[in-house]
This record gives C-alpha cells, sequence and structure tokens, in this order.
C-alpha cells in the first residue's frame, strides 16, 4: 500500500510551508535521504529529502500550494506496488487539495497521517443532509429552562478553526466569524449546514452570493483581525488592461508581504530619528580592520552597533520584549539576539546572530559575514531566521538619507542605521568641524515603548558609538 509523504516540522513555531518546486516526477524512483521537493518556510528554501526508497506515484499538492505542518504531499510506494498504485490513480483521479483543504487535513495526529483511510475524515465528501446534522440552535427545549451557550468551533493544534472550505467561505459571504459556530462534523468541524443554522439563529439571510467574473488570483493576505473589511480586488482602467503583468505572488515575495502585512496591522509603529558622530568610531575601526583580515575577518560597523545596542536594551528592557496577543501579556526578554536585515536578488530576508551580548567584536564580525554569504546564496537554514528579539536594517549600504524601517515582529522595534557621510558641525566652543555623522532611525511599537524611552534608547546606543572605548569595558 502507498506510503504518505507528511510535510515534516521543520523548525519550531514553523507551522506551513510554501510548495516552491518538484525535483522530481511522478512515476520517478527515489531513493531514501533523496531531495524531491523544495519548500519555503519563513523566507528560508530547504529541500525536503525522502523519508523512504521507492517509486512517487502521486503529488498531492501543487508548486504554489500552502501546506500545514504534518500534511501529506505526496504518496510513494514500493516498485511492486506502483501499477496498482497507478491504475488506481487514473480510474479514480483525486484532484489536488486547496490551500484550505491542506489547512483541514492537518488536523490529522501526526501519528495516524498514514492511517487516515476512514470516510469520516474525507474532506470531498458531501455533507450529511440536515436531517442528519445535529443542530444546537433548533433543539427543543423546555419553556423557562436555561439554555448553555452553544460550543465554539474546534480548532487544530495551530488554533486555526476546523472547517470545510466551503462553510468557511460562506460564513465570509455573510459577514459570520466561524469562530463562533459550533460544528457537528467529525472532530468538531464545521460543516456548511452549521454555518446556515447558525445564520439563520442569528437572524442572516442566506443567499448564494454572486459569482464574480474570473480573474487572476488575489495576492495572499496575512489573516486581518475581527471586523477589518476584505481586501479589495484591484482593477486596471479602462483602456489600459492590455498593459498590465500579473505575476503570481509566490515564494519570498509572498512571505515578505505577510510579515509587512502582520506588522502594520498588528504593531502601532512610531519613528524617532537622531544622528551620532561616529568621528571615533571610523578611527577605531581603521586601526582594527587590518588585524581582523589577518585572523580571515572582514570587520564592518555592525559588529560595534551590535555591542551598542545590547548593553543599551539592557539598560531599556520594553525595547527588547514582544507582546502576547492571545494572553495580552507583555514579554520581556532576558536574552539578545538580534536580526539582521540582508538585500538578496530574492528580496529581503533577516538572519537573527544569537546572544550578541556574549561574543566579542570578532565573532560577531564573522558570524555577520557568514550569515550575509549564506542569504545571498539561499542557503539559509529555519534555525538562522527565528528568535530574534531586535533587529537592525542597514538602509546605509543604498544612501536614503531617513528610512522608516517596519517592525520584525514580534520584536518591539527595529534600528535603521544609515551612511556615514562627512558634515560640518558645530561643536561646543563653537568651533566647526568636518565629522563623520550617521541619521539612526528607530521605529518602535507604542504599545510597548514610550516616546521617551525610545529617544533615551537612542541616545545610549549613540553615546557608546560616539565613544567606542566604552564598549571596551566588556570583552570585545
Amino acid at each position: 500500500m502507498p506510503k504518505e509523504i507528511i510535510l515534516p516540522e521543520l523548525a519550531e513555531s514553523v507551522v506551513e510551508g510554501e510548495i516552491l518546486k518538484w525535483l522530481v516526477a511522478e512515476g520517478d524512483e527515489l531513493k531514501k535521504d533523496q531531495p524531491f521537493v523544495e519548500v519555503m518556510t519563513d523566507k528560508v528554501t530547504v529541500e525536503l529529502p525522502s523519508p523512504y526508497a521507492g517509486v512517487l506515484v502521486k503529488k498531492l499538492v501543487n508548486e504554489g500550494d500552502i501546506v500545514k505542518v504534518h500534511a501529506p504531499i505526496a504518496l510513494i510506494a514500493e516498485p511492486g506496488e506502483v501499477a496498482g498504485a497507478i491504475s488506481d490513480r487514473n480510474t479514480e483521479p483525486t484532484p489536488a487539495p486547496s490551500i484550505q483543504a491542506q489547512e483541514e487535513r492537518s488536523i490529522v495526529e501526526p501519528g495516524n497521517v498514514n492511517e487516515d483511510s476512514g470516510e469520516e475524515l474525507s474532506l470531498f465528501k458531501p455533507d450529511k443532509k440536515p436531517e442528519q446534522v445535529k443542530n444546537p440552535f433548533t433543539q427543543a427545549t423546555p419553556r423557562g429552562v436555561a439554555v448553555a451557550e452553544p460550543p465554539r468551533a474546534a480548532t487544530n493544534p495551530y488554533g486555526r478553526v476546523i472547517a470545510v472550505p466551503a462553510a468557511r467561505k460562506l460564513a465570509r459571504e455573510l459577514g459570520l466569524d466561524i469562530a463562533q459556530i459550533p460544528g457537528s462534523g467529525p472532530g468538531g468541524r464545521v460543516r456548511v449546514e452549521d454555518v446556515r443554522s447558525y445564520a439563520e439563529h442569528q437572524g442572516s439571510r442566506v443567499e448564494a452570493a454572486p459569482q464574480p467574473t474570473p480573474v487572476a488570483p488575489a495576492p495572499v493576505q496575512a489573516p486581518a483581525p475581527a471586523g477589518f473589511p476584505a481586501p479589495v480586488q484591484y482593477k486596471p482602467p479602462k483602456g489600459y488592461e492590455g498593459l498590465e503583468e500579473r505575476v503570481p505572488l509566490r515564494g519570498l515575495r509572498r512571505a515578505i508581504a505577510n510579515q509587512m502585512v502582520a506588522s502594520h496591522l498588528y504593531t502601532v509603529r512610531t519613528l524617532s530619528v537622531d544622528e551620532a558622530d561616529l568621528t571615533e568610531l571610523v578611527e577605531l575601526r581603521s586601526r582594527l580592520k587590518p588585524e581582523a583580515e589577518k585572523q580571515g575577518v572582514k570587520l564592518s560597523y555592525l559588529p560595534f552597533i551590535f555591542k551598542a545596542l545590547a548593553r543599551a536594551l539592557k539598560k531599556f528592557p520594553s525595547l527588547n520584549s514582544s507582546m502576547d496577543e492571545a494572553r495580552q501579556e507583555i514579554v520581556l526578554k532576558k536574552y539578545y539576539n538580534i536580526g539582521m536585515a540582508v538585500a538578496t536578488d530574492a528580496g529581503l530576508v533577516v538572519p537573527v546572530i544569537k546572544d550578541v551580548d556574549r561574543k566579542s567584536v570578532l565573532e560577531l564580525a564573522a558570524e555577520v559575514g557568514e550569515l550575509a554569504e549564506k542569504a545571498r546564496a539561499g542557503k539559509l537554514t529555519p534555525e538562522d531566521m527565528v528568535g530574534s528579539t531586535f533587529s537592525v536594517t542597514n538602509i546605509g549600504s543604498i544612501g536614503a538619507l531617513f528610512s522608516f524601517p517596519i517592525i520584525n515582529v514580534p520584536d518591539a522595534a527595529i534600528l535603521g542605521v544609515h551612511s556615514i557621510q562627512k558634515r560640518p558641525v558645530v561643536m561646543d566652543n563653537d568651533e566647526i568641524k568636518v565629522r563623520h555623522m550617521m541619521y539612526l532611525s528607530l521605529s518602535f511599537d507604542h504599545r510597548l515603548v514610550d516616546g521617551a524611552e525610545a529617544a533615551m534608547f537612542c541616545k545610549e546606543v549613540i553615546r557608546l558609538l560616539e565613544r567606542p572605548d566604552l564598549l571596551m569595558l566588556e570583552a570585545i
């Protein structure tokens, strides 16, 4: 009997992945541990090795599909089983599951994923007839007897409501929160009849929504909080329809888009701009750079900035925090992992340098170079991308004068560092000197950080950068 290959849990907190590219075709023979598909998770592309040896009988998902962790993506069979498996596939073709269907299939317990052959767990069978569905809103109740509030919809291990795609679609059309609708299907799954019954109970009119004219798929959107309007479908201006090109929102660009929308929806961004006199730091780096090169390390300004940030974050812990939306708690972190935005040909990625406060400037310089190289080569691992507590984006490498960096959620803040330029500066004794100056742009979540605290944090970072000898108080 063919075995299912599931999408494995590639890293902690990763719950889904995008199928970027199949490396083999149906009917190809696979060796154990042979890469067979490229998957993107959180801006990282990995090649999955086959857990079994055999022949790839069927791909259960298409390139571009979003698949939940532990959901089946392919069938593989022993060579002797291939003929029968292919025969079954030709006589009873099964459509590739949609993104929503993948989310539903992911509710199967990981240990039983190859044993799920029962009809009760199928998402492609018709809904039960109305009289077969137990509707909590239409059960006879004696007068004067209090009725308990119906249970809410069941959720999968990732907090997503378990519902068939048609029910999810109908709930959206009726403006209903599917999380409030109790399900009568297997495991509490919400069916179409459950949505209709709930709508009738709420006094809503259940009407078939008009079918829109077929258009190109809408961009993938990050889930908006309850109450936000649905995305607006873009329409070209009249007379210019033939002068536009549509490119599917996939891969790294889709991951970036979702992260940006999440940052916009779940943070209250505010900007603080300041400037630092880096003349002494420029001179220090010039002296240390040849020594670093002798050890095979390219010394940039970022390691010094990271060390200054770690010191300042310890002094102002609210900037090293996150908001736990579900529990309405502020999470103050006692570790200092700094995300480093890196521009690549495919888009922006943010690898993370762990435990910055425990590493020397040379160690940080080596790690900065290593992660930047991996990012541009597309070889970052999921572990390289998770766990940031604060982020830095080096706009100066491009040359922008100012910027308003987007917060890398769930971080509380991100610092934009700009180009170091020689500018005339009026000194304390009113003397004008040419100094190496740099602008700093701090974006912070105003729910977690007050404006005064953000300004004092910037001043502390600037104090340490303008007096790099103060960083020597720690081992470097």
